[in-house]
């Protein structure tokens, strides 16, 4: 058995791709009380205890973790907590690059290890005007998204160019997660 630690409905999305059948089991994890020297580690330390978590659990199964957080410059972007501060996360993003950063986890019941990694891309946004910004605040998508953007939402109008995996913006990098999966489905 396969579980996705997560309640995410772009990552279920991705991992589908990857793996017919599995599970969506989300971790408990307080994610507010994880802290970690720099956001890669941080992003990789909130996986590894969701995976964890969800793996004391469920102990004879394959568990995947993840953690996408949206940094710019030292500050980490999470998830808006309303319409007002998705449209300043956006107003803050716009004409800059920012680095998108998900931390990945997957315990191996054989071993009862878990591994982790995280992969970085790189994400140039437009200038982009305050009628575009609200426009899509008021369309209550940012509100569940890091940085609050979904990149397949906004790609076309928002998006200059982007340095690495796509599907890490859009949440679970699939050929980093692939080579975690590999040794223990082979």
């Amino acid at each position: 058995m396969i579980i996705l630690a997560s309640a995410s409905p772009r990552r279920r999305q991705l991992l589908r791709r990857l793996v017919k059948h599995f599970r969506v089991i989300p971790s408990r994890v307080d994610e507010g009380k994880i802290t970690a020297a720099n956001p890669p580690r941080l992003a990789e330390k909130t996986a590894r205890a969701k995976c964890a978590e969800v793996a004391d659990r469920y102990p004879t199964a394959v568990v995947i973790g993840a953690d996408t957080i949206v940094v710019l410059g030292q500050t980490i972007l999470g998830k808006p907590g309303s319409q007002k501060e998705a449209s300043s996360m956006l107003t803050r993003l716009s004409g800059r690059t920012h680095l998108v950063i998900t931390g990945l986890a997957v315990y191996d019941p054989s071993s009862g290890k878990i591994n982790s990694t995280r992969e970085i891309t790189y994400v140039k946004m437009k200038k982009v005007g305050k009628t575009e910004i609200m426009a899509y605040v008021k369309s209550g998508r940012p509100l569940d998204k890091a940085g609050g953007y979904g990149i397949q939402e906004i790609e076309k109008i928002f998006i200059e160019r982007i340095k690495g995996d796509y599907d890490n913006v859009v949440g679970l990098p699939l050929l980093t997660l692939q080579k975690l999966l590999k040794p223990i489905l082979k």
